[in-house]
């Protein structure tokens, strides 16, 4: 099924979105430095009984990237409410990894978007977080949006490469590079790891008592971005929340084990 590609202005930005498939809502909300294209092994599957909306983060994938954006958790909780409206949506299923997991749980507690049910895949939602190359690249933006281009894509697919467990494809690789090359692209990369900031997770930390929504962890064992012991806290942070961990499997459960996410959907949304 052909998916519609329509767009959206947040602010005066454009921002790509996609809606694909037939059934109740399904939300679907990518992390960094990712793209909606990270779930593109599961689309097909659930299409076919759920109407997938995507859409790429301000900053990320084929939404807008310009100089000085605010690419910010701060402000990707209020796009997603935007797209609610837009999308005229009421309480869909949701289905977050990594920062889209923050901006779920934002979304969710200062905005007031409600869910029927919230699955998070390695979400970044307790400090402290964030990698010794992500506090570097903090104190040294304009020297690495300067890098030489073929030093950049050195690093871009190191950095890529450490999120999964398994060796990724070429196929992914450059599905997952594409939009970070380029003047604007290797530019926009550095700029949304500027503005990498626990305070906006701090922010939500107090309030994760009072989602109202059930919640499925999902979190790969082998994770080195966010390890799943950082998983078992959230899991009492979340009332009622379920817990799966995910062998032989990454930060990126969606290369490692896509079959673990498809069969944890499986038993919510049916």
């Amino acid at each position: 099924m052909a998916a519609s590609r329509l767009g959206f202005h947040f602010e005066g930005q454009f921002v790509h979105t996609e809606v694909v498939g037939e059934g109740p809502p399904l939300v679907a909300i990518h992390g960094t430095p990712f793209s909606s294209r990270v779930w593109r092994r599961l689309v097909p599957h659930l299409q076919h009984w759920r109407r997938v909306h995507l859409f790429d983060l301000l900053g990320y994938g084929r939404s807008a990237k310009r100089a000085e954006q605010d690419v910010s958790l701060g402000v990707q909780n209020r796009l997603l409410a935007a797209l609610f409206a837009h999308w005229r949506l009421e309480a869909p299923d949701v289905l977050a990894h990594d920062f889209g997991g923050t901006t779920a749980l934002r979304a969710h507690l200062l905005d007031g978007l409600d869910y029927r049910s919230l699955t998070l895949v390695d979400p970044v939602v307790l400090s402290p977080w964030g990698s010794p190359f992500v506090q570097h690249v903090r104190r040294h933006e304009e020297a690495f949006r300067g890098l030489p281009p073929y030093l950049h894509e050195a690093l871009l697919r190191a950095y890529l490469q450490d999120a999964a467990w398994r060796p990724l494809s070429e196929e992914a690789l450059e599905t997952y590079c594409a939009p970070w090359r380029g003047e604007v692209g290797q530019a926009g990369f550095y700029r949304q790891i500027a503005q990498m900031d626990q305070s906006y997770t701090d922010e939500i930390a107090p309030l994760l008592a009072r989602v109202r929504c059930p919640v499925q962890l999902l979190w790969g064992e082998r994770d080195s971005w966010v390890p799943i012991a950082r998983g078992r806290e959230l899991q009492t942070r979340l009332p009622g929340a379920t817990l799966t961990p995910v062998a032989e499997a990454g930060h990126l459960v969606q290369e490692d084990a896509p079959e673990a996410i498809a069969a944890a959907l499986e038993q919510v949304l049916r």
